[in-house]
């Protein structure tokens, strides 16, 4: 289905909150209802990206008004944005030029935990280790 008649087909409540996506290993952007977890929009399969993301209409034409990589069931770095970009733009939907919303991943190198960098305060907040400057998720998950 066109993206814009699926869109336009939705009610303002669904449209007024953000949907949670996924951009599949085939570079296809997956949408569901924000309530639903990304593994499972993703079918249990390994993603490119994933997060939330919002719409509006401008000028009669459909745009990613909000977008984030806010999914801890992927935990998907920052430098996922080119896959949603091409994603969007296979689709013909308008975007800005990178994620609105970074959320910073981690997972600590000594008690595992999975940590959420805010202020760019790389200290674990389960043990208090440094936590890596790099993107470590699926390096520890092996």
């Amino acid at each position: 289905m066109d993206f814009g008649a699926w869109v336009s087909a939705l009610t303002p409540d669904e449209l007024a909150e953000p949907f949670t996506f996924v951009v599949d290993a085939g570079g296809v952007l997956r949408l569901a209802p924000r309530r639903s977890e990304h593994v499972v929009c993703a079918g249990g399969e390994e993603v490119l990206s994933a997060g939330e993301m919002s719409f509006r209409e401008e000028s009669g034409r459909w745009t990613v008004e909000e977008v984030s990589n806010q999914s801890t069931g992927y935990c998907p770095d920052v430098t996922s944005w080119p896959a949603v970009a091409e994603a969007l733009e296979r689709i013909g939907i308008a975007r800005p030029s990178g994620f609105t919303h970074e959320v910073v991943f981690r997972r600590c190198r000594s008690c595992r935990e999975l940590n959420i960098v805010r202020e760019e305060d790389f200290v674990c907040v389960f043990c208090g280790d440094d936590l890596p400057l790099e993107w470590n998720i699926a390096e520890l998950d092996r």
